[in-house]
């Protein structure tokens, strides 16, 4: 039997990465052209302004980015003011990141900007449709973290 031939338009991993490049590129914009800050940037910012300050390595796994890339953007933000280290006194080869003052208020001027943006996207959504959505991303990522 001929082995089946590859589709981009019907293979699912390739069709969320572009939905998820469309969706996020949209965002982009918003922080890059008013805020000054790169997509990784934002990911850092985001994550850290959820809650408690976090070793580097917890926001890699969250930003499903290359420590590289978490690494260089929070050099950048630190570099910027937006950012503090801080040691970690549960492991002490490691340290924290937290937002500073201003990386907090930049956090609290894009976030609501990017939620409704968000809102824009999915606005022909029902709201089954949305949960739905929801709930299959999850599936997806809970598949794709057992296979690792």
């Amino acid at each position: 039997m001929p082995p089946q031939s590859l589709s981009l338009d019907s293979f699912i991993p390739y069709r969320l990465s572009v939905a998820a490049n469309a969706a996020s590129a949209v965002i982009a914009t918003l922080y890059q052209r008013r805020f000054g800050i790169s997509i990784p940037e934002w990911r850092v910012i985001a994550i850290l302004g959820e809650g408690a300050p976090l070793a580097p390595r917890a926001i890699v796994e969250r930003a499903r980015l290359d420590k590289v890339t978490v690494s260089r953007a929070a050099k950048t933000l630190e570099s910027r003011g937006l950012l503090a280290r801080s040691s970690d006194h549960d492991d002490q080869r490691s340290h924290r990141l937290a937002l500073t003052g201003p990386g907090r208020a930049l956090y609290e001027a894009v976030a609501p900007e990017a939620l409704a943006l968000e809102a824009r996207l999915l606005a022909g959504f029902a709201d089954w449709e949305r949960g739905a959505l929801e709930g299959l991303l999850r599936k997806v990522e809970d598949a794709a973290a057992s296979i690792r």
